[in-house]
């Protein structure tokens, strides 16, 4: 297996350089401008600008999303953490199976926002939401492109991750960002003290999963001045390790079990119990695969096949459904929880923006008309679950309405 360094060069990780704009191939002033031009064309031309940098860069889209609020706290027996944790999720429903699936009502979606939180003295309860603002046709799938891994190698092909090497790119924003999870997991950061990860690094669908209950999340640590700069010392990660105080998980993921249909929800957040220091991926509503910049996404997390490094990879999207991203990214059990992002155009801010839009899941295969048909599958951050996330986080919905 090659392992690629991104420290020469890091395919998918530069943004867009957008030239001046010029007119007929020509530079021109403001004070030639009109007795070069016929009035006509004068009036196209701020059109055409914007016209030009629309397809020069893409945007983040402009949307309003709807309000998920808590309604009621009751209280739950502590849990029993049963079992290990589970790396990988596997699923046999393919991108047609889901897209079949019934519309939920309105009722369903309060039950699958409605969460539970487990608390670090092991306190658990259960929130149930109301959704405000909500429009039903958000439920319609994006448009799509075209459907038990027996190896469950999630490798499609040649190996296309790249080990992140040298403290000076693990340590710089988006790479920064990436951490991992006691239970052996992946995550991101996405506030001060918040973690965004897979649900099913915690809960296996059925009952929390040992170690969630004293979960830990670790940071890498920069090297000690004093320490010599080499390949083995680069290759050996430390991590400053941070307990969790909150968890947050969907009842969406609860009532479902980690081998059925309920990967649409396999999502948590993690509140630490005290603030870091490092900036953090902004959250965002997940675009069509057809929107994003070279239809491509990419994440960062801990495979477990080469420990003590942090894996990047990118790679195009592929089919799609309202809250599912099938992709060929390479990954390997340990990046689940990673946070799916993408780098756009913020016409709000007038930047580029990197944003969370998904989180690594899991991995699926399916017969279709007697062929194999493998994914890896990432769960898309639509307008409900931004909504319910950011509350998570934010604590309010006001600074929540805009995805």
């Amino acid at each position: 297996m090659v392992t690629k360094s991104v420290a020469q060069n890091r395919p998918g990780f530069h943004g867009i350089t957008v030239s001046p704009t010029t007119v007929l191939g020509l530079s021109y002033s403001s004070t030639s401008m009109a007795s070069l031009l016929h009035p006509v064309l004068l009036l196209l031309l701020p059109l055409l600008h914007v016209q030009s940098s629309f397809h020069q860069k893409p945007q983040w889209p402009l949307q309003r999303v709807p309000v998920v609020l808590p309604q009621q706290i009751e209280e739950r027996p502590p849990p029993h953490f049963i079992g290990p944790a589970h790396l990988e999720v596997t699923s046999s429903c393919s991108p047609e199976c889901h897209k079949k699936t019934p519309t939920p009502s309105y009722w369903d979606l309060q039950q699958f926002l409605s969460y539970e939180t487990l608390h670090s003295n092991g306190h658990l309860t259960e929130t149930l939401v109301g959704i405000y603002g909500f429009n039903p046709n958000m439920l319609k799938s994006p448009a799509a492109e075209q459907g038990r891994s027996r190896a469950k190698r999630q490798i499609f092909g040649h190996d296309g991750r790249f080990s992140i090497v040298g403290h000076d790119f693990l340590l710089s924003y988006p790479f920064s960002t990436a951490v991992k999870l006691s239970t052996g997991c992946s995550g991101t950061l996405v506030g001060n003290q918040h973690v965004l990860t897979a649900a099913h690094c915690i809960h296996d669908g059925k009952n929390y999963v040992k170690g969630a209950q004293r979960l830990r999340v670790g940071f890498l640590k920069p090297r000690q001045k004093d320490q010599p700069s080499n390949n083995s010392t680069d290759n050996k990660m430390k991590f400053q390790w941070i307990r969790v105080k909150r968890t947050h998980v969907p009842k969406g993921w609860i009532k479902s079990n980690a081998n059925d249909i309920g990967m649409d929800y396999d999502y948590a957040l993690l509140e630490l119990k005290k603030t870091h220091k490092r900036k953090h991926m902004k959250l965002g509503v997940s675009p069509s695969a057809q929107q994003l910049p070279g239809k491509r996404v990419q994440f960062s997390g801990f495979d477990n096949d080469r420990a003590g490094q942090l894996v990047y990879r990118f790679c195009k999207a592929g089919d799609e459904t309202y809250d599912l991203l099938y992709q060929h990214c390479d990954a390997q059990p340990g990046a689940s929880g990673s946070g799916v992002y993408a780098r756009m155009w913020d016409r709000r801010r007038r930047r580029w923006e990197r944003k969370v839009i998904g989180i690594f899941s899991g991995h699926q295969w399916v017969d279709l008309n007697g062929a194999s048909q493998e994914f890896n599958v990432a769960v898309r951050i639509t307008p409900l679950k931004y909504a319910q996330i950011c509350y998570w986080i934010k604590g309010n919905y006001v600074d929540c309405r805009e995805g």
